[in-house]
């Protein structure tokens, strides 16, 4: 019986980008634009050599020509593995890295990297600008995409002076661009988070409170661990797993006080006691909660036939599950529909660290605002402090 001829890899096109791509050998190959009919012949050549060379792709020619698409893919791919969390699941720069390189590919990805220069550059800046992206958020996605192709320098990917050549454009000055500026982040006041408050679970209202007395990031927040926590003293202090600094060998260690610690008790005590490496602020507790005081509301009784025409709804394996912890963005979209339902003006968790800062600021010092945010320098920590127009008004009535 004579065997079946092996199937050959195909060309696939790629939902969110419209390009071309195929797997060889694991490799993700890209090819350039699907409509374009050079990426179909591209793709032919490749498989003709694949088949030609044992079903297997032919050792690499350190003068073949790559394109921007392949190039970006490989560094993707590098960048999982690299900018990682302890755990080993990859980290926000991963995400931030694709949302860089989108415009390029959408641009370029068909290009040879050594047809990519300075020109085109400047047309993916002003493809951002066009798209009404904040000057500062276009400066980060450029500045990723150069150390794109410094990476692939190093890799012998393209020319050795291709990077610094693209680093010869400048950022976007302040006030000097078509680019708009991003609204400046106020702190959210106490009346506004109060009346936040009364729209959240019991959980979200711990994550936000505890942030309140502590001005600890989102993130920080969301993940706390019991067996993170030192207990011990006047004053506990809670040391994250990971955080946004650890990547330059720093250490974070975040006070809390009695209020902060007033907050961790209704979650620590409860029973049964959480589990010492689970995070503290679970959204099943929160979902859990909310069903019960559905139930407790009802307007009608609960009889048997309803109870059986709930099992017969309810998912053996539902598509969408609590997780087991908040993320920032999940606490983002809380806050939101907070917001909306207390009919005040939005705010975002990232405000409260604002406004613990200039809490801190105010009653005590820039330094010990400093220290609590955890900012290596108080030019730092200004950015979060606002300052005090009520301190400035008193010393004007006296000295002005």
């Amino acid at each position: 019986m004579s065997k079946k001829p092996r199937r050959g890899p195909t060309l696939c096109r790629h939902k969110r980008t419209g390009h071309a791509y195929a797997k060889f050998d694991g490799r993700q190959l890209w090819f350039g634009r699907y409509e374009d009919p050079r990426s179909h012949e591209r793709f032919a050549q490749t498989l003709a050599e694949w088949q030609a060379n044992g079903f297997q792709l032919p050792p690499e020619d350190a003068s073949q020509a790559h394109t921007v698409a392949d190039v970006i893919a490989r560094y993707l791919e590098f960048a999982e593995g690299y900018y990682c969390r302890p755990d080993g699941s990859p980290s926000r720069e991963v995400a931030n890295l694709r949302d860089a390189v989108r415009a390029v590919l959408a641009c370029y990805g068909s290009l040879e990297v050594g047809e990519f220069g300075l020109r085109q550059l400047k047309q993916v800046r002003q493809q951002l600008i066009e798209r009404g992206l904040a000057r500062r958020t276009i400066n980060d996605r450029i500045n990723r995409t150069l150390r794109v192709f410094a990476w692939a320098a190093e890799e012998e990917l393209c020319a050795p002076e291709m990077p610094s050549n693209l680093k010869t454009l400048r950022a976007l000055p302040r006030g000097r661009s078509q680019a708009k500026e991003s609204k400046r982040v106020v702190p959210v006041t106490r009346e506004q988070f109060e009346a936040a408050l009364e729209h959240v679970t019991r959980p979200v209202a711990g994550v936000l409170q505890l942030m309140w007395h502590t001005g600890m990031r989102p993130g920080e927040a969301c993940s706390l661990r019991p067996a993170d926590l030192d207990q011990q003293g006047r004053v506990w202090f809670y040391r994250p797993l990971s955080h946004k600094t650890e990547i330059y060998g720093k250490e974070r260690s975040i006070a809390i006080g009695p209020m902060g610690q007033a907050v961790l008790r209704l979650f620590l005590d409860r029973v049964p006691r959480p589990v010492p490496d689970s995070p503290l602020f679970c959204p099943r507790e929160a979902m859990q909660e909310v069903r019960h005081l559905r139930r407790q509301n009802r307007k009608t009784p609960l009889w048997a036939s309803h109870q059986e025409a709930q099992q017969r709804k309810r998912k053996a394996q539902p598509a969408k599950e609590p997780k087991e912890a908040y993320t920032p963005n999940s606490l983002l979209g809380a806050v939101k529909r907070a917001c909306k339902a207390a009919d005040i003006p939005h705010w975002t968790p990232n405000q409260i660290r604002h406004a613990a800062a200039t809490r801190i600021r105010k009653e005590i010092g820039l330094e010990a605002a400093r220290a609590v945010l955890g900012h290596s320098s108080a030019q730092v920590t200004q950015i979060y402090a606002e300052l005090d127009r009520q301190l400035a008004e008193r010393t004007m009535e006296q000295l002005g």
